[in-house]
């Protein structure tokens, strides 16, 4: 059984950090491209940070570059992203993500809720 479980979200205020984690299980995780998307409040989900299955490439999205990392340990089928200088409108829900290209395989996560107070 495929599983992605988040941890690490929560209510911080602005300039605050957080780290969000994410562990596979269930799939060949060294296998599988990972991202972080996210839900803001009346928008759609968003990709916020990818990052290949060895770990050697990433990408971000404008408004988070620089202030967030993404990051994998593949011996602990685990994923994170590190969260600086937080701004309101970071305000969403996150998901995790892994996707494999070719194999039309693609998990979810449940979310975890990351609030942002100004």
């Amino acid at each position: 059984q495929v599983q992605l479980v988040e941890s690490g979200g929560g209510l911080v205020q602005a300039g605050g950090s957080l780290r969000l984690s994410c562990v596979g299980s269930g799939f060949s995780f060294s296998d599988f491209g990972m991202s972080w998307y996210r839900r803001r409040p009346g928008k759609e989900r968003e990709m916020v940070a990818i990052i290949s299955n060895t770990g050697d490439n990433t990408r971000y999205r404008d408004s988070v570059k620089g202030r967030f990392t993404i990051s994998r340990d593949n011996s602990r089928t685990r994923m994170e992203l590190q969260m600086e200088r937080l701004e309101p409108e970071d305000t969403a829900v996150y998901y995790c993500n892994a996707w494999r290209i070719g194999y039309h395989l693609d998990y979810w996560g449940e979310g975890i809720q990351v609030t942002v107070s100004s």
